[in-house]
């Protein structure tokens, strides 16, 4: 199957917010969809423009919210908020993978389980709101993204730091060190890096990134998360 995998309205009722469907469809829209189709746009504009939105609104966020930080941490959560691996796993928690356009190719290697694509698509997502609703509807939508990561504090760390928070909780649990294997494919201007952690016999997972450090840190994260909710 290499369309939409679940009906769009149901999308809308957990996105909390009416978006054009034609926007919601291009937002969900990968390149290897439009290729196998044609050429027909792809989610690209959208992503480009979703996070100069989102980048804005979580630095508005935090510079209101937080008057006693310094620069340096004001950008450390700000970066921690809107990293690839942050928003995969907000992706992951709305399920938006089961709403993604993608090629044959990538639905047979997992694309609706890669971080750089969940987290792409989450990002055009925001950039289709813009558009549909204006500024304060988007601001609004990032908000209500962000906020499962703002009202877990222990999450919201993990995700400033998946690799140290990952560590930290395997030697609390002793449940063995992490060990990092990465593969890279692709040309050399558009690389993809797939990091898998395995932490002994307790959990594995994989991050997909577009440098080593991005796709450890992708699969950290997931890893911390299968971990949290197995002890919880």
């Amino acid at each position: 199957m290499t369309g939409v995998g679940t009906d769009r309205s149901s999308l809308q009722a957990i996105l909390g917010v009416d978006i054009d469907d034609e926007l919601l469809q291009l937002a969900l829209t990968h390149r290897s969809y439009a290729y196998e189709h044609g050429g027909i746009p792809t989610n690209e504009r959208l992503e480009f423009l979703g996070d100069s939105i989102l980048g804005q609104a979580v630095t508005v966020m935090l510079y209101r919210e937080n008057p006693d930080l310094e620069e340096g941490d004001l950008a450390k959560r700000r970066a921690s908020l809107v990293s690839s691996a942050a928003l995969a796993q907000i992706a992951r928690g709305i399920g938006l993978g089961e709403y993604l356009r993608l090629g044959r190719g990538e639905i047979l290697t997992g694309g609706r389980e890669k971080a750089s694509i969940l987290a792409d698509t989450v990002e055009a997502l925001i950039g289709a709101v813009y558009l549909d609703a204006g500024g304060d509807v988007a601001t609004a939508f990032v908000m209500r993204l962000i906020s499962p990561l703002l009202a877990d504090p222990a999450r919201f760390g993990a995700a400033m730091d998946p690799k140290t928070s990952l560590q930290e909780m395997s030697a609390h649990l002793g449940v063995g060190v992490p060990v990092y294997t990465v593969s890279e494919s692709g040309p050399d201007h558009a690389k993809v890096f797939v990091a898998t952690v395995s932490v002994g016999t307790a959990v594995t997972a994989s991050g997909e990134g577009t440098s080593k450090k991005h796709a450890e840190m992708a699969a950290a994260l997931l890893a911390w998360t299968q971990l949290s909710e197995m002890n919880a």
